[in-house]
């Protein structure tokens, strides 16, 4: 068993951390501070079919035990069907969602820490519009989309977005492209997600 602290730990970091431990454990013990983080760690180990355990020590320290269910042990995960894994997602805004817009900051840099922790990356990522900045050298997100890059996900941003907001000469990772290439990109896709 391998435990993991994931005290402190703003989402979706405790639900990623676990399934880090789970690719080589059969049983990790997780530390948690809230409530929402024991569901999504629940929801977690029903989606991949596990048992799961929660031991409530306070009002704020949860211990979850997700453990590998008989014949799932040392089970790596099988590598994915392209047909059917394969997907690109299209990012429009800085911010994820409507609201709060420190919020939707954090929302943003959770959603693309997330894209780089999933089994499958995605085929590529397209930026227009206020998207944009997330490719240049200021971008807080920069590391991850260059992570992924590295790893073979496309990244794409739109030239006369970034030409709009006077970014073109900041862009840090991926390729300029046109909206003409974007259609045809997010026509020939098989799935598109978009934040």
């Amino acid at each position: 068993m391998v435990k993991v602290n994931a005290v402190g730990m703003a989402c979706p970091l405790p639900v990623i951390e676990t399934r880090k431990a789970l690719r080589t454990e059969d049983v990790v013990e997780t530390t948690v501070d809230n409530k929402i983080a024991t569901e999504n760690l629940r929801k977690m180990a029903a989606e991949l079919g596990y048992a799961y355990e929660l031991k409530e020590e306070s009002a704020d320290r949860f211990v979850v035990t997700v453990t590998k269910t008989e014949g799932e042990q040392a089970v790596q995960v099988p590598a994915a069907d392209k047909d059917t894994d394969e997907y690109i997602v299209v990012i429009d805004s800085p911010t994820m969602g409507k609201g709060d817009e420190q919020l939707g900051k954090n929302l943003m840099k959770g959603f693309i820490y997330s894209l780089t922790e999933q089994d499958v990356l995605p085929r590529r990522i397209i930026f227009y519009n206020g998207g944009v900045p997330l490719i240049t050298k200021d971008s807080e997100v920069l590391e991850d989309l260059q992570k992924m890059a590295a790893a073979g996900t496309e990244i794409f941003g739109c030239g006369a977005c970034l030409n709009f907001y006077g970014l073109t000469e900041k862009v840090a990772v991926g390729e300029v492209t046109n909206m003409y290439a974007i259609v045809e990109m997010m026509r020939k896709a098989y799935r598109i997600i978009k934040p």
